[in-house]
């Protein structure tokens, strides 16, 4: 491998874990993100670092402007509310597709991931409920059999990975998210592409009690600050 290929994987490696400390809410919306303090952080030379801003202002995660530097992207109320109907939509059709074209191997895998999430939220664990959580939508993207699709619905979960992760802070999420999960899975392993879709969409849609929280939550975030500060 030369040297351009380990300076890429270096960088995708980077990304990833910046990408987790907006994700968690350590780096929250607003924040700067300086380059020499991400090289000290990971002890990284400023190449990948450049890089994986780069890739990241690419998915929109991340703000790039001249002689202003970088900073982690911060969405109005109403943009979250436009994106969450996106991802609402894209969620739906992912859902009607996959419980026409879902494998038997594939809704094994879904109904494993469901219980995980079971055990998750009955423990209370809201960080690990999260990635399983992560694990089960993924398993219905890629369950649709449109890469397309999947691709579209991938690209802006990452963007909303914050918010959701928020979400399901809030107290009683756990247990409502996991009764939305049993719908879609029910919907989805008896074929019904139509329930599937109406299911995954009422689960994703952030609107009234749920966007309350969710603005309260944002609201208690760590004010913003310069990476590794």
């Amino acid at each position: 491998m030369d040297q351009t290929d380990r300076n890429l994987s270096l960088s995708d490696r980077l990304r990833e874990s910046i990408e987790d400390a907006i994700a968690t809410g350590e780096l929250p919306p607003g924040a700067a993100l300086d380059e020499l303090e991400l090289t000290r952080r990971y002890g990284v030379s400023r190449t990948p670092v450049r890089e994986a801003l780069l890739q990241l202002a690419a998915t929109g995660m991340v703000d790039m402007r001249h002689r202003r530097g970088a900073t982690v992207a911060a969405h109005s109320a109403q943009r979250l509310v436009e994106m969450f109907e996106v991802m609402a939509e894209l969620e739906a059709m992912c859902g009607r597709h996959a419980a026409r074209r879902m494998t038997d191997d594939e809704r094994a895998g879904l109904r494993a991931a469901h219980l995980a999430c079971d055990e998750a939220g009955k423990s209370g664990d809201a960080d690990r409920y999260y990635h399983l959580n992560e694990a089960f939508h993924h398993l219905i993207y890629a369950g649709s059999h449109s890469a397309f699709l999947c691709e579209q619905a991938m690209a802006l979960h990452r963007l909303l990975r914050p918010y959701r992760r928020l979400q399901l802070r809030v107290k009683g999420r756990l247990a409502d998210s996991y009764a939305e999960h049993d719908a879609v899975v029910r919907a989805i392993i008896d074929g019904d592409g139509e329930a599937a879709a109406r299911a995954l969409r009422q689960h994703v849609l952030v609107q009234g009690t749920r966007f309350a929280d969710l603005m309260a939550a944002l609201a208690l975030l760590p004010q913003p600050h310069a990476a590794g500060a």
